[in-house]
C-alpha cells in the first residue's frame, strides 16, 4: 500500500487501524476522498467502529471490493466528540468491572476496557497466570451494562502495549508508539550483538527481550560478515595475532599478539593469514609441478619398490609368442 490520496469515483483498498496502534485491516473505500491520518467510520462484523486511515492503496475491482468491509464515512466533529464520551464511559466501566472481579474473587488483573462506537459491545482485557472461569462474571456484567460483554486474556507483551510506559532508553515503548504487531525476539539476536546476557539489561517492561533488538539485528549481521571472527589468526602492524574481541559498531578488533600483549586495532588494517599475498621477492613454490609429482607417485618408497618388482616379475612370467620362422627352421 501507499499513502496516496483517494479520489471520488474510485474503489480503493484502505488500511485502517483501531485504537492503541493495533493491526492494520483492509477496507473498501468507495467514492470517498480520504487521506492518511483521517478518522473514519468503518463497518465490521461486530458493528460500526471508529478507526484511523494508515494506508491508501491500490484500486479494487468490483469483485475484490465486495469481499471487504466498507468505509462508511469520514468522521465528523460530532463523531469525534462522541468518541471522547466513549472514553469516559470506558473508564467508568473498568472501575465497575474491577469491583465485580473482587466480588467473584477471580485471579485476574484488569487492563483495559473498549466500548464500541455504536454502544453495542464492551470488551475487557485482562491478564492472568492461568485459565480463569469467568462465565459468572460475564453474566453479571451483562446484567449491569446491558450490552454484549467480551473478556479477552492477553499476554505480557500485549499488557505492556495497552498500559504503556517508558523503556530503558527513556522513550515511550515501541509497542505503544509505532509497532503494529509483535515479532519473535530470540536470545540468539542478543548473542550476535555481543550483549551481556543479563535479563535486567536486555528485557523490557514486559520481562521479555526488548523489541528494539530486532531493529538493529540486520545491520549487525551485515557488519559481522565483513569482520574476522573470534579465534581467527590475522596479521597486524604489530605482528601475527589472534582475534580475542570483535567490536562490531566501531569495526575494531581486540587481538592478542604472540608475545601475550593485547591491543585494539581497526579491522581495516588487519589481514587474515589465509588471504595474505606473497611478499615481494619471496619465491613461490611450483605448485603445478608439485601436484603432478604427487599424482604420479604419492605412495611410500617401500611400497612403490615392491609393487614395481611384482609388476616386473609378472611380466617376465608371461609366455612369449613363438616366431613362426624359428618354428619352421627347428622342425627342419
Amino acid at each position: 500500500m501507499t499513502s496516496e490520496q483517494n479520489t471520488e469515483g474510485e474503489v480503493l483498498e484502505v488500511g485502517v487501524s483501531f485504537r492503541r496502534r493495533g493491526k492494520v485491516y483492509s477496507f473498501a473505500c468507495r467514492e470517498l476522498a480520504v487521506r492518511v491520518g483521517d478518522q473514519v467510520l468503518v463497518r465490521t462484523e461486530k458493528g460500526v467502529d471508529l478507526g484511523q486511515v494508515i494506508e491508501v492503496g491500490r484500486r479494487l475491482s468490483e469483485e475484490e471490493a465486495e469481499q471487504l468491509m466498507p468505509v462508511v464515512r469520514v468522521a465528523s466533529e460530532d463523531d469525534l466528540a462522541h468518541a471522547q464520551e466513549q472514553q469516559a464511559k470506558e473508564r467508568r466501566a473498568l472501575e465497575v468491572c474491577a469491583e465485580k472481579v473482587a466480588e467473584h474473587d477471580l485471579p485476574m488483573k484488569l487492563i483495559d476496557a473498549d466500548l464500541s462506537f455504536d454502544n453495542t459491545r464492551l470488551v475487557f482485557s485482562f491478564s492472568s497466570q492461568g485459565r480463569v472461569d469467568f462465565r459468572e462474571l460475564v453474566r453479571d456484567l451483562a446484567k449491569t451494562f446491558r450490552k454484549r460483554i467480551e473478556l479477552r486474556q492477553v499476554g505480557v507483551r500485549d499488557e505492556a502495549k495497552l498500559l504503556g510506559g517508558l523503556g530503558p532508553c527513556g522513550r515511550p515503548l515501541c509497542c505503544q508508539s509505532f509497532l503494529r504487531s509483535f515479532e519473535p525476539v530470540g536470545i540468539r539476536i542478543a548473542k550476535d550483538q555481543g550483549l551481556a546476557l543479563n535479563p535486567s539489561k536486555i528485557s523490557g517492561l514486559c520481562d521479555r527481550l526488548m523489541c528494539c533488538l530486532r531493529f538493529e539485528h540486520a545491520m549487525y549481521e551485515e557488519l559481522q560478515a565483513k569482520l574476522p571472527k573470534r579465534g581467527d589468526k590475522v596479521e597486524t602492524q604489530h605482528g601475527i595475532a589472534e582475534v580475542a574481541q570483535v567490536h562490531v559498531l566501531t569495526e575494531e578488533l581486540g587481538v592478542t599478539l604472540e608475545d601475550g600483549r593485547s591491543v585494539r586495532v581497526p579491522a581495516r588494517e588487519v589481514h587474515p593469514l589465509g588471504d595474505k599475498e606473497p611478499r615481494a621477492g619471496q619465491e613461490q613454490p611450483d605448485r603445478e609441478a608439485h601436484a603432478e609429482g604427487a599424482q604420479a607417485d604419492s605412495r611410500p618408497p617401500g611400497k612403490r619398490g615392491r609393487r614395481g618388482r611384482r609388476r616386473r616379475s609378472r611380466s617376465s612370467r608371461e609366455p612369449q609368442q613363438d616366431d613362426p620362422a624359428k618354428g619352421q627352421a627347428g622342425r627342419r
